[in-house]
């Protein structure tokens, strides 16, 4: 009985919230067109989509930076492309952070390192996207926007940076998101690693790749840009590499170079 009346006040409570932020028709139907991999869900496939994203806005807080203002267009944007991945997995995994900021452009952030002999060293490095443990999630709205025209490229910011939260989940990146058992996470590991390590193989020596070949910098960032591979050129990706496709696709439970 408990159960039944945990349920029912929980499918009340989002009902609300999804009430509370309605995407308007207009809008939502501009996002879909701009952004030409949704193409690929079905009907039911978008209005889980819609429902999930209204959910997320309403958990979520949006800050711009240097006096970006963040309208509904880009609010909407950001939550359907991070909801894209956990369309079957529900918003359990962004529940560890609350904070997005989004910048105009790519952000300069301020890097140190300390080399072998305990040297300082300091640079600046570029980005579009950064996700911390407990958040907030970084984007560059410039980024956002162009992810339709360069979807064919196999790059979107929003679901690599969302990708690291999932990863994020169990409190390490490493490649590995929360999975249910140990077993499970050695299967993960057996398929991720050797198909990681062939990748970065290909990198180095210098071939064409679907993923983009920044995935070589470590385990995690080959998850992140798998992920949007997964999402945006799946019929490419699963090609290149079947293996990493499924493994990606009994997570994600999605098959989006399924065709029909």
């Amino acid at each position: 009985m408990l159960a039944h009346w945990w349920r029912s006040w929980r499918a009340a409570r989002e009902t609300r919230a999804v009430q509370r932020r309605a995407i308007p028709d207009a809008l939502w139907q501009r996002t879909l067109s701009h952004y030409p991999f949704f193409a690929r869900l079905s009907g039911d496939e978008l209005a889980e989509l819609r429902r999930l994203s209204s959910l997320f806005l309403d958990s979520k807080e949006f800050h711009g930076a240097h006096g970006f203002v963040v309208s509904d267009e880009v609010a909407v944007a950001i939550a359907a492309q991070a909801c894209l991945p956990v369309l079957r997995l529900g918003l359990g995994g962004y529940r560890g952070f609350v904070g997005i900021v989004v910048h105009p452009d790519q952000a300069v952030a301020r890097r140190e390192v300390m080399d072998e002999d305990g040297l300082v060293h300091h640079y600046d490095e570029v980005l579009s996207g950064e996700a911390m443990e407990g958040g907030p999630v970084m984007l560059s709205w410039r980024d956002v926007r162009d992810a339709g025209a360069l979807s064919e490229w196999g790059y979107n910011v929003v679901i690599h940076e969302f990708a690291h939260v999932l990863d994020m989940g169990d409190g390490v990146a490493d490649g590995v998101p929360p999975l249910p058992t140990a077993a499970a996470r050695d299967h993960w590991l057996a398929v991720l690693m050797p198909e990681y390590d062939r990748f970065c193989e290909r990198v180095v020596c210098g071939y064409d790749t679907v993923l983009d070949p920044y995935g070589a910098e470590g385990p995690d960032e080959f998850f992140a840009v798998a992920s949007e591979a997964f999402f945006v050129t799946p019929r490419e990706m699963k090609e290149e590499q079947p293996a990493l496709y499924r493994l990606l696709s009994s997570y994600y439970l999605q098959d989006p170079a399924k065709v029909g």
